[in-house]
């Protein structure tokens, strides 16, 4: 089957495996250029280098596009520049007929921001240091012409390297490397060709690996593996094992709780990435067991954490993971899960109570969900739910390891009782107010999430659930705040829009409960809306359009988790 995969760089940034580099027009929250830039993600989105096509040194009016392994600017007469990667670090470009100006889009220096360039003498290189990256990037012409403008210049000037400035045929590199790496001797050995095709055939062994279900009827499944593919990083600063990142726009980091998804979705054809991918937050887990909220590159964020749905996603990695784990990993995963779980029942109840709560929409993951609208510090019942489920793969991990597993077991009926016993009420769960003991009065979605705990739950309170989750039902799914409600905001984050882990977490919930059909109906809904609306951050729940963030890895991945279910996969 073939792997063509094409798309629009306004959406998904064009990028490779391993790679902390890309090409997108998105330069920041919000913003597109009018030009292709060189991004970095090391220190956050970067716009390290704006690229410009010229003809005879004027500007000239081109198309982009887009593929797995290859990107074009392309004249209308067939003049075009190309680009592929050679590595995780290296561009490598040519033109034919159009010659290609690669601008400083800063254009001031200070002592500290902005860009640096000057010609290597070693070499000949162009190279411009970035003080917002730390890196250098350094611009190598193979073949053709080369000029620099703005070399050694201090303070405001244009500095611009021009690649093909006569339009003749050229080739050229541009390396991002570390300020102690020594220049990269490119070898001729191979060619843009090549290296294109030998991308192609790592591209292709890659969705074979992650899709191997995919037919004409999965039509999004190449695109998708191409958005989780792209957006892995390879180790770096707090990035300490091979890891996606939730994408290559301004989403540029692991959150703790959306890297579960991604994991889920790779352990079938992926099984090391995947597992490596479950554990890259628990590896600055800190004394008292908590995980951090998110890292990127260069840092971490504690000042909030994400919800505990490890056990429940570590159940789901390991039912399709393609090898067996060994004791040494099972024991981590163990060890890494008591502890995040002693965290949430040491640091997180309030004195004689039994039920945890979080500080802040954020620990929940659905930030500003209507749940938390008439106070922040919520006793809330997807958390109970959430730790009840990892309370029971402790006890079954402990088991398999000849751990004691009674204290697990204890704490797991002490919480479904408190959850039933005081966040039930009537026809639906509430979520308690630490400071007021009021009882929260928000319609989220959130407040159906214990459905996750399926046959747990006594058959009225699933069938309730089931009921209230009309109300959020669109033609593409479960909205997060009924549309009917005076909250809802169709563009709101989590105050209407539909999401891909609350999808998720939904449909596993109605199927392990027996509600078969309405989990089918969820699963179809979300599958045609990404294929329909790409595999954005988030969808309006009335008019599917994608968005905020366009090309969101767990997006992706819950795509093709549902494709691989509904295969048998």
């Amino acid at each position: 089957m073939t792997e063509a995969c094409s798309f629009d760089v306004r959406e998904v940034p064009f990028s490779t495996r391993g790679a902390w580099i890309s090409l997108s027009p998105v330069i920041g929250l919000n913003s597109v250029s009018d030009h292709i830039h060189l991004d970095s993600h090391v220190n956050g989105l970067r716009a390290v280098l704006r690229f410009e096509p010229q003809r005879d040194r004027s500007p000239v009016d081109v198309d982009w596009v887009a593929e797995a392994t290859r990107f074009s600017w392309r004249a209308k007469d067939g003049a075009q520049v190309e680009a592929t990667f050679d590595g995780p670090d290296t561009i490598l470009l040519r033109g034919s007929g159009l010659g290609l100006r690669v601008v400083d889009p800063v254009g001031e220096l200070t002592s500290f921001t902005g860009s640096y360039l000057f010609v290597d003498p070693a070499d000949g290189a162009a190279v411009v240091t970035s003080y917002e990256t730390g890196r250098r990037y350094r611009v190598r012409s193979l073949t053709g012409t080369m000029d620099v403008v703005g070399a050694e210049v201090l303070g405001r000037a244009d500095r611009v390297v021009v690649l093909g400035a006569d339009d003749s045929p050229w080739e050229a590199s541009i390396t991002e490397t570390r300020s102690d790496t020594p220049p990269r001797t490119m070898s001729r050995a191979r060619t843009f060709d090549e290296v294109t095709a030998g991308n192609d055939r790592a591209f292709r062994r890659w969705v074979a690996s992650v899709a191997p279900w995919r037919t004409d009827r999965t039509p999004a499944a190449s695109l998708a593996a191409y958005v989780i593919w792209s957006a892995i990083v390879v180790p770096h600063g707090e990035v300490t094992r091979e890891t996606v990142l939730m994408s290559k726009h301004w989403m540029n980091r692991v959150w703790s709780w959306d890297h579960a998804f991604i994991a889920v979705a790779l352990a079938g054809g992926q099984p090391d990435l995947a597992l490596d991918q479950f554990l890259a937050p628990f590896d600055h887990q800190d004394g008292t067991g908590a995980i951090p909220d998110s890292l990127g590159g260069c840092d971490l964020l504690f000042n909030y954490v994400k919800p505990p749905i490890h056990g429940w996603a570590f159940r789901r990695l390991r039912s399709t993971l393609s090898r067996p784990l060994t004791n040494d990993e099972l024991t981590e995963v163990h060890d890494r899960l008591a502890s995040w779980t002693r965290y949430w029942l040491d640091h997180r109840r309030a004195p004689s109570r039994a039920l945890p709560y979080y500080q802040h929409g954020n620990d929940s993951g659905w930030d500003n969900a209507t749940t938390f609208d008439n106070g922040r510090v919520v006793e809330a019942p997807d958390l109970a739910a959430f730790l009840i489920l990892q309370l029971e793969v402790l006890e079954e991990l402990g088991l398999e390891l000849g751990r004691p597993v009674e204290a697990w077991a204890e704490a797991r009926q002490s919480l479904l009782a408190a959850l039933l016993d005081e966040l039930w009420l009537h026809d639906g769960f509430t979520g308690m107010c630490v400071h007021s003991r009021e009882r929260t009065t928000g319609t989220s979605l959130l407040m159906i999430m214990p459905l996750v705990l399926a046959g747990r739950l006594p058959d009225q309170v699933r069938r309730a659930m089931v009921q209230r989750l009309d109300a959020h039902l669109t033609e593409y799914g479960a909205a997060t705040e009924p549309p009917t409600s005076p909250s809802y905001d169709s563009d709101g984050y989590w105050r209407g829009p539909i999401w891909a882990p609350s999808t998720a977490l939904l449909e596993s919930g109605l199927r392990e409960s027996g509600h078969v059909d309405q989990a089918d109906s969820i699963r179809m809904r979300f599958q045609a809306l990404c294929e329909r609306s790409g595999f954005a951050e988030n969808f309006d729940a009335l008019s599917g359009e994608g968005l905020r963030d366009r090309a969101y890895t767990w997006t992706a991945a819950v795509y093709l988790t549902f494709c691989a279910s509904a295969a048998g996969g």
